[in-house]
């Protein structure tokens, strides 16, 4: 298992926006093939700053998924409401 953290900083005008983008793709993504859980966070000192947290069987689950239309959708709504560059991290546990 892969846990995919996706950092997002939005303009303070598009936070709903992408409340709504996100809340409508959820169902979506966890029908997806390898998605196995997805939330969202939102930073306590910075409220313009989100943190997408899924996990995905594999690499590869998490790949297929991305080479999507739907995710290439998704994105596209969703960059289109960036503050700044967002930064993905794919991790496992360690210990």
């Amino acid at each position: 298992m892969i846990i995919r953290i996706v950092r997002m900083t939005f303009h303070e005008n598009n936070i709903e926006q992408f409340q709504e983008v996100f809340n409508e793709s959820k169902p979506y993504i966890l029908q997806m093939n390898g998605c196995t859980h997805l939330e969202l966070w939102r930073d306590i000192h910075e409220p313009n700053v989100f943190v997408t947290y899924s996990h995905w069987i594999s690499e590869d689950a998490l790949n297929a998924y991305r080479s999507t239309e739907f995710f290439k959708q998704v994105w596209k709504r969703t960059k289109a409401l960036f503050n700044a560059k967002p930064e993905a991290y794919s991790v496992v546990r360690y210990v």
